[in-house]
């Protein structure tokens, strides 16, 4: 009997939009975004939106202009760990091989289910399917095939709400008659480049002689050819993620090379972190940075406060000098993430700083009750919050 596809790759549908939409069903089938109003850019946008033309990551002026009646819905704090937590554990249920891309995306490693047939597969992943929808309110899509290349873009493939399987042996004749842009690291400009060789789609790529290919991808043609064949050997692994750190990241719909916005996004992640770690009780010292390029390398930096904190001003001037670590090559990002370990107990501190701080976590908890309860207008720092996700 033919091997079975045994890797499932899920992908939430406008996640963070979903999530509100979650604790606001009456705003199901609007024009809605979750973004910040100033200086903010939309994080994610309904599929209503989507038709009118806003995307991520746009800024929110110009979302607005393109947009008139446009919903602005403010980030909601700690909704989307919870959400994402819940999300992978009912994936869990269904194989312990769970990989977390990240809040919103992940592959299943089905191997160890015992499944023998493909009809089984798709029976038992449309169940979970139905599950995080019945349980969450969150819709996904998935993509199944025999390795995760395919399984991602199969995912993408009939979204919002898509199921997609790709029988063993069919992965080249799939991927044929898509666009060249399904292929991972081809980004806008380079699919623009490509249409100019006369390559759009991803069967053009297998007409290319190898001296064409190098001409067109340098020393990476071997890796494109592969991947427009569809073959991929990377295995899905469990990140045992080190209890004693609180980490979030964001893979782009499209990749990104400007700094500033890097910069408003990761600074995102801070707000949307500390508030967990103060609920916690705890403190941390270590921030890390990670950026990943479109080719799927990543570079990460860190720095460490003198002391432990559970305030956001402290981190707020490290993410422009650590991103300029990381990010070192010319090159747009396809995902970016922030990493807070070195976590602590709330202690004692020095009493000459105690009674400033703790003025400042008074005012930080305020904040991020009225995050919890969805108002806007909170700001930290000149940083809105919902301005990252």
């Amino acid at each position: 009997m033919a091997a079975l596809p045994l890797i499932a790759h899920l992908d939430a549908d406008a996640f963070f939009v979903s999530c509100e939409l979650s604790m606001n069903p009456q705003l199901r089938g609007t024009k809605c975004a979750v973004g910040g109003r100033e200086r903010g850019i939309i994080s994610s946008a309904s599929y209503e939106a989507r038709a009118c033309g806003v995307y991520t990551p746009m800024p929110t002026k110009l979302a607005l202009k393109v947009c008139p009646d446009l919903i602005l819905l403010p980030h909601t704090s700690g909704i989307y760990r919870k959400k994402s937590r819940e999300m992978f554990e009912l994936c869990e249920t269904i194989t312990p091989i769970v990989q977390r891309n990240s809040v919103d995306e992940g592959y299943l490693d089905l191997g160890p289910c015992g499944f023998t047939t493909a009809a089984e597969i798709e029976r038992r992943m449309r169940a979970l399917q139905q599950r995080i929808w019945d349980d969450l309110e969150i819709p996904t899509s998935f993509g199944v095939a025999a390795n995760k290349l395919v399984s991602a873009i199969a995912s993408k493939a009939r979204k919002p709400r898509g199921f997609t399987v790709v029988p063993p042996g069919e992965e080249a004749a799939f991927l044929a008659p898509l666009k060249i842009s399904v292929i991972p690291g081809v980004g806008k400009k380079s699919e623009e480049r490509l249409a100019a060789q006369g390559i759009r789609v991803v069967s053009d790529l297998l007409t290319r002689s190898e001296s064409e290919l190098k001409a067109l991808f340098g020393g990476g043609w071997e890796e494109m050819l592969r991947m427009a064949r569809g073959e991929d050997d990377r295995p899905v692994h469990v990140d045992h993620e080190d209890a004693k750190s609180y980490s979030t990241q964001e893979t782009f719909n499209e990749n990104i090379g400007d700094p500033a916005e890097i910069e408003r996004i990761a600074k995102g992640m801070i707000d949307e972190l500390m508030p967990a770690i103060r609920a916690d009780g705890k403190r941390v010292k270590t921030m890390t940075v990670k950026v990943r390029y479109p080719g799927m390398e990543d570079s990460s930096t860190g720095r460490s406060l003198a002391d432990a904190t559970d305030l956001e001003a402290p981190f707020y001037p490290l993410v422009q000098p650590l991103l300029k670590a990381a990010w070192t090559k010319r090159l747009p990002l396809r995902l970016v993430s922030v990493r807070f370990s070195g976590v602590e107990e709330k202690g004692g501190q020095l009493e000459m700083f105690a009674q400033a701080d703790e003025k400042k976590r008074r005012l930080a908890a305020v904040l991020d009750r009225l995050n919890a309860k969805g108002k806007s207008g909170a700001v930290r720092h000149g940083h809105q919050l919902g301005q990252g996700g």
